[in-house]
């Protein structure tokens, strides 16, 4: 299994892999190269991915692998240089989001033996742990899955849910595949950041100064909401938010009917989650109608209690709450008050 070749088409899926850096090495590409127009079209493609990402889709491309495996390294680049957070949050997830893609598809139609390698190769080489398959199970030491199973506040990725034995936990492919997506998202996020770029080419350059106008209007987060004024929970969302970290279902669900039942428009609560890595406008827009009794059922959801906050690990109660058995109790007492 360790003596499996990855090939170009390999790499252009996972160009985050160690073995994507060598083929560059071996293709001898310099960014001096990227001032004249035959690189043109790569520089291109990298902007395509990561608007792509910004716009919360999946860049499925990969119809010239070496413009696939190449563009993304620029891609990297450019979204360094634009040194805005919440891009880069989103980039990392996006091109994550392609991974498991990719991912999910391949264990459909290659060999049991191909996949075993590319996972565990991703494993290895981006989180430095071993997996091991057995019975058509993924095997993980409880430990390390713990560690990734926290991103998910879903029943199904409960311990108790999984199935444990002698200090593994057994998954099937698909839910590896999705353990993992997170974790991907987290490397090349990292990745971007500990990026050291001395002088990048001018072809470059303009298209970074391009990609800011672009993507201004999409990473401008409405900071006036966050104030002090609403209750210790939903102010902590709204700060995940400001810092382009992605809240938990819960979390939104909580954020959204809270400002829904103070008044606030669709309009505005969407503009709330603009910063997510993972926002999408049209699903974001039709969810929030939904709460707000626009959309499906008719049935206008109302913000959650505060036990039912509690429960769901989304309360930072301080001793302003006391006596409050609702969030909508504590934002009614401060807005009065102000």
């Amino acid at each position: 299994m360790s003596n499996i070749q990855f090939g170009s088409r390999d790499l252009a899926k996972y160009p985050f892999l160690t073995e994507a850096g060598k083929y560059l090495k071996d293709l001898d590409y310099s960014l001096d190269e990227f001032e004249g127009p035959s690189k043109k079209r790569i520089i291109e493609r990298a902007c395509e991915r990561i608007l792509t990402a910004i716009d919360g889709n999946v860049f499925k491309q990969l119809d010239d692998l070496d413009t696939e495996i190449v563009s993304f390294l620029i891609a990297l680049i450019i979204v360094h240089a634009l040194g805005i957070r919440s891009v880069s949050r989103k980039y990392s997830l996006g091109e994550a989001r392609r991974a498991e893609m990719f991912l999910e598809r391949d264990l459909k139609h290659e060999s049991d033996e191909r996949m075993r390698s590319i996972l565990t190769r991703i494993f290895k080489d981006l989180f430095s742990i071993d997996i091991t398959q057995e019975n058509n199970k993924f095997k993980f030491k409880v430990s390390e899955y713990l560690k990734r199973a926290t991103y998910f506040h879903d029943e199904h990725w409960k311990l108790v849910n999984r199935i444990v034995n002698r200090g593994f936990v057994y998954l099937d492919s698909d839910d590896t595949v999705r353990l993992i997506r997170d974790e991907i998202s987290l490397y090349i996020y990292d990745k971007i950041n500990k990026m050291e770029l001395k002088q990048l080419p001018e072809s470059i350059k303009i298209k970074v100064d391009e990609l800011r106008g672009k993507v201004v209007k999409h990473v401008e987060f409405r900071r006036y909401f966050v104030t002090t004024k609403y209750p210790p929970c939903v102010h902590h969302i709204l700060q995940l938010l400001s810092k382009a970290e992605n809240p938990p279902h819960s979390a939104r669900f909580l954020l959204a009917t809270y400002m829904l039942s103070i008044g606030k428009s669709t309009d505005e609560i969407c503009a709330l989650f603009e910063t997510a890595p993972d926002y999408n406008e049209r699903v974001t827009r039709y969810q929030v109608e939904h709460l707000a009794g626009m959309k499906g059922s008719r049935t206008k959801y109302v913000c959650p209690s505060c036990e039912k906050v509690t429960s769901d690990n989304n309360c930072y109660r301080t001793e302003e709450c006391d006596g409050i058995i609702n969030p909508l109790q504590f934002g009614r007492r401060r807005i009065r008050n102000e």
